[in-house]
């Protein structure tokens, strides 16, 4: 018995020096992963190298390193926007780069960011450096992107995608039906068609107007800008999405001119040579965007001194869905309360001269959107502020832009979609359908209002649509007071209806077309400044605080789903909404639906 607990009392010492060894392994392997994710390249730029912009995966806003693709390793590759254009203007400033080649393979993203990009590559072809594209297969979107460069280089056995502009939306109603789940709705705003998936088949005709509408102005402004930058008409260009390209050999893009030369790509490298007046033996130094982070700006502005008067442009990014449930491990939307915390600290901060507000969103919570427009009103007296739209500032998206000093769109902007609703699911068919029964005890007549177990009473749909209709009222007049238009105006223009930053403009939603870069110039005009610095906010999350925030059950659920949907994840994330209804606040302020342009 003796020897039993001493070797007892040997294996738990073991088992806890083996445990602690391990720990400290782990720990010391997620702290040099740590060190090496926050510790960006710094890679030395070398006379003539060349900036490649690869872009396959999906866009964001904001680059984001995340640890488990670090610790698991993905082939899921997620950029940010402003790492993107940050490492293009450093390319056209440094005189060691000598050019720009565009890699296009796929890239998940909305229509305003690729355009930004490919206003920020004319922008760099003032520089006279070279700007070259190659693909495989060219998507319709890099394509669009790709059209500014001086040589666009296709695959002998490749295609070009060439076809206009679809919406595609998904409807669950007999799905719904099947399961005996029925989604009662109540809303304001003739156009305001986020319900429709729960109740319809196919679009209703006001939101087929609508889609049409956006779709056509959108499809114009890509017209327009290939036209002028490969010299082909708009009723050429028409013509040959009608042909439908993809389906066609590599030879009819060239004839067509939309590309300039065929050319496999272990050949581009030498052509790239050639420009560089290289060897055929020498190696090319590629920089990767990350290779461009932490280098410094080389203009003339950044040579006036480090100070800068302590003058400060804040750009405060707020992107994604407001206040919105957390799908499958993505833990990315505007949080109000911390948006409002934020704000406010701007608001005091007396380096900080003006704001421009960067929103991304479709929309949300109706009481978030208040709270954070009642921030932005507190900081609009104290500083100016200027909304830069992206892809989506729509319903609640447009609802905390609405009352800026100014408000900057990209002309394919999707914004307006002034509208409000509520949607609440009654599961009394499915119930009854599987033998599970409710019953009630209340000490009031609307004590059991919102259940989900039965269908709502007159007196209850009355009561929520007056709610709705409340809500719609003060909508229309936070964008009445912000616009400085008549309500009656505001009344024309809503009903939910949605509109391109093109012909939002026209209407008086925004005030001028343009990006991030537009709204940081009128910023500094407002403002009365010339010399600043231009600060992001909220700070980046650092590699150990994202470590510990995200589920890894969730996020690993998350990569498998993203990496077998591709751009069909967002398509069935929003389904799985249906789950989480009763999570959700009742009234919302969200785009109809993604549109889904291809």
């Amino acid at each position: 018995m003796k020897d039993f607990f001493k070797y007892l009392l040997a294996t738990i010492i073991g088992i806890f020096l083996c445990g602690f060894i391990f720990m400290v392994i782990g720990t010391a392997s997620i702290i040099g992963i740590a060190t090496s994710s926050s510790m960006n390249s710094t890679k030395k730029i070398k006379d003539k190298s060349v900036l490649q912009l690869n872009f396959n995966g999906s866009l964001i806003e904001r680059s984001s390193s995340n640890p488990w693709d670090k610790l698991l390793g993905s082939k899921y590759s997620v950029m940010g926007l402003d790492d993107i254009l940050s490492s293009i203007e450093k390319a056209r400033y440094n005189d060691k780069i000598k050019g720009i080649y565009i890699n296009a393979s796929n890239l998940a993203t909305g229509s305003a960011s690729i355009k930004e990009i490919r206003d920020k590559l004319l922008d760099f072809k003032k520089s006279g450096k070279f700007l070259l594209a190659y693909s495989d297969s060219y998507s319709q979107g890099l394509y669009y992107l790709s059209s500014v460069a001086d040589k666009i280089i296709l695959n002998p056995v490749g295609s070009l995608d060439w076809k206009g502009l679809s919406a595609q939306p998904v409807f669950y109603k007999d799905l719904l039906d099947k399961i005996g789940v029925d989604i009662q709705i109540f809303k304001v705003g003739t156009y305001k068609s986020a319900v429709e998936p729960y109740i319809l088949t196919e679009m209703s005709k006001p939101n087929r107007e609508q889609v049409s509408a956006f779709l056509g102005s959108m499809w114009e402004q890509i017209l327009d800008d290939v036209s002028t930058s490969r010299n082909i008409s708009k009723s050429q260009l028409n013509t040959l999405a009608d042909n439908l390209l993809i389906t066609q050999d590599a030879q009819e893009s060239l004839k067509s001119g939309l590309i300039d030369t065929l050319m496999y790509k272990s050949n581009v490298d030498d052509y790239i040579k050639n420009l560089l007046t290289l060897d055929r033996s020498d190696k090319i130094n590629f920089l990767k965007v990350k290779d461009l982070i932490n280098s410094k700006l080389e203009t003339k502005k950044s040579e006036e001194g480090e100070n800068k008067d302590n003058n400060k442009i804040a750009v405060y990014y707020a992107y994604g869905e407001i206040d919105g449930n957390t799908n499958f491990g993505e833990n990315e939307g505007i949080k109000s309360d911390k948006v409002v915390k934020d704000l406010l600290k701007l608001k005091d901060n007396d380096d900080i001269k003006a704001v421009v507000l960067r929103v991304n969103s479709p929309g949300g919570s109706a009481f978030g959107s208040e709270q954070i427009w009642k921030a932005v009103t507190e900081l609009k007296a104290y500083k100016p502020v200027i909304v830069s739209m992206g892809d989506y500032a729509a319903s609640g998206g447009y609802y905390i832009s609405c009352n800026a000093n100014y408000i900057v769109a990209e002309p394919n902007t999707l914004t307006g979609s002034i509208g409000i609703f509520g949607m609440i699911p009654n599961i009394e068919k499915i119930t009854k359908r599987i033998g599970v029964n409710f019953d009630v005890v209340k000490t009031n007549k609307f004590s059991d209002f919102g259940g989900i177990n039965r269908s709502m009473n007159s007196d209850e749909k009355l009561i929520m649509q007056t709610m709705i209709n409340k809500g719609y009222k003060l909508f229309t007049s936070r964008c009445s007071a912000g616009r400085k238009m008549d309500v009656e105006n505001i009344y024309k223009i809503a009903e939910g209806r949605v509109w391109t930053g093109t012909m939002a403009k026209e209407i008086g939603l925004v005030d001028s077309l343009g990006g991030l870069d537009t709204a940081i110039q009128i910023a500094a005009n407002i403002s009365k400044i010339s010399n600043y610095t231009v600060e992001d906010y909220p700070a980046k999350e650092d590699f150990l605080t994202k470590l510990l925030n995200i589920n890894p059950e969730d996020f690993i659920e998350s990569k498998i789903l993203k990496s077998k949907l591709g751009i069909y994840f967002k398509e069935f994330s929003t389904f799985n909404n249906l789950a989480n209804f009763n999570k959700k606040n009742s009234l919302l302020l969200i785009m109809p639906y993604d549109p889904n342009i291809r």
